[in-house]
C-alpha cells in the first residue's frame, strides 16, 4: 500500500470523485468537453494532488499539493453550483457533492495546519 492510500482525506476524495462521475454522466452530450470535463478534472485533480504530495521529501512541499487540492475542491464547488443553476444536477445531487466537498475541505485544512513548520 502507498503511504496515501492511508489518508482519510485521500480515500474521501476518490469516493468524491466517482460521485462526480456518476452525476455528470447525465449532463448533455454538448458538455462533454465543458462542465462534464471541467468538474470531472477537478474532481481527478483533489486525489492526484494529495497522492503527488505524499511523494515530497519536505512538509512544506506536501504542504503545497495539500493547498492545490483544496483548490481543485473550491473549484469543483463553483462547477457544481453552474451544473445545478443549469439544471445538469438535481438540488439533492448538488447537495450530495456540496456536503462531501465541505467534509474534504475540512479534512485538507487540517492536513494542511498539521504539516506547519
Amino acid at each position: 500500500m502507498f503511504n496515501f492510500e492511508k489518508l482519510g482525506v485521500w480515500q474521501k476524495s476518490v469516493v468524491l470523485a466517482e460521485l462526480v462521475y456518476s452525476q455528470t454522466k447525465s449532463f448533455p452530450v454538448d458538455e462533454r468537453f465543458g462542465l462534464t470535463n471541467q468538474m470531472r478534472r477537478a474532481a481527478v485533480s483533489i486525489s492526484s494532488n494529495l497522492a503527488e504530495g505524499c511523494s515530497r521529501h519536505s512538509k512544506a512541499d506536501f504542504r503545497r499539493f495539500v493547498e492545490m487540492a483544496t483548490g481543485s475542491t473550491f473549484e469543483l464547488v463553483a462547477q457544481a453550483r453552474i451544473a445545478r443553476q443549469q439544471n445538469f444536477l438535481e438540488i439533492a445531487e448538488h447537495d450530495r457533492l456540496y456536503e462531501a466537498a465541505l467534509e474534504i475541505v475540512r479534512m485538507l485544512t487540517g492536513l494542511r495546519h498539521s504539516l506547519r513548520d
